[in-house]
């Protein structure tokens, strides 16, 4: 694995940087505003902000003149993140996968109760081409959602949380 990828899931391994992840995939933001969203401090937020910046998995999108300094916008560009097929040693894979479930249930408790919610999990044997389709359609879903991302509170607009981890098993015996 090459050592920008291990940076990028070691730095996004962390519920406050996923949330940030979020939120500047669908605009640009200041670290003032990522703090006002996210009630942290803007200490805080530039600290983990500049966390991402490093690893690759955010761009600065533009600079902004702010009583007399200069401010960074930083956007989170999906198609080009360095998350995306990473392969890496089982320590940072364990890291990640714990901060994206804390995450995930931090967010299932602030669900609306709807027709459109959907929660499934399975451990399956099927066909080849059912887990290639499978896996085109969750690839689908989760481009569709991020390249439509609005930035937060837009009008008539829905708060939405998409988790998506599908991946092949190996066929031997259980690992403790």
């Amino acid at each position: 694995m090459a050592d920008d990828d291990l940076s990028a899931l070691r730095a996004t391994a962390h519920p406050l940087r996923l949330r940030m992840l979020s939120l500047v995939t669908a605009t640009s933001m200041s670290a003032a505003e990522v703090a006002r969203e996210l009630g942290i401090t803007h200490a805080n937020a530039s600290y983990h902000l500049r966390v991402l910046l490093k690893a690759g998995t955010i761009v600065v999108e533009g600079e902004e003149q702010i009583r007399g300094g200069r401010a960074k916008r930083y956007r989170h560009r999906w198609q080009d993140s360095p998350l995306d097929g990473a392969h890496v040693g089982e320590d940072e894979r364990r890291q990640f996968l714990t901060a994206v479930l804390a995450e995930a249930e931090r967010r299932y408790a602030h669900r609306r109760e709807t027709e459109r919610a959907t929660l499934s999990d399975a451990e399956l044997w099927v066909p080849r081409e059912v887990w290639n389709a499978a896996s085109e359609h969750l690839r689908a879903a989760a481009d569709l959602v991020h390249d439509a991302a609005l930035p937060p509170r837009t009008d008539d607009a829905v708060r939405i949380s998409l988790t998506t981890i599908g991946f092949e098993m190996d066929e031997g015996e259980e690992k403790e």
